[in-house]
């Protein structure tokens, strides 16, 4: 089991910058695939992307294609997630996820393992 806690939300500009890391303790980081996912108000909970047990592997939503930055670093069991050109729509509570498999999911059914989650807020 692995235990995930984010760090690095609040409140931005449109067009700023963000940092969102999640580290995780409990069994070997690198046994997990490692997702970000977001909930706005009202919404249902949406892919943001996802890196393999590797790094090597990444996949992005289009809504974040360009703009944001998944990496992790399985010497410190830790994910990230650099945002920038933030939007007012990027607005949402920030999860990271893990799943214990080798192919990288895109649902958030497809993830076990959920931190507490990190609010994100970008003014207009």
């Amino acid at each position: 089991q692995v235990q995930l806690v984010e760090s690095g939300g609040g409140l931005v500009q449109a067009g700023g910058s963000l940092r969102l890391s999640c580290a995780a303790s409990g069994r070997t980081f690198s046994s997990y695939v490692m997702g970000w996912f977001r909930q706005a108000p009202g919404k249902e909970r949406e892919f943001v992307a996802a890196t393999s047990r590797a790094g090597d592997n990444i996949y992005y939503a289009d809504s974040v294609k360009g703009r944001f930055t998944i990496s992790r670093d399985n010497a410190k069991n830790t994910e990230y997630l650099q945002m920038n050109s933030l939007q007012p729509e990027d607005t949402a509570v920030y999860y990271c996820a893990a799943r214990a498999a080798w192919t990288i999911g895109l649902g958030p059914q497809e993830y076990a393992y959920w931190g507490q989650g990190t609010q994100v807020t970008v003014s207009s």
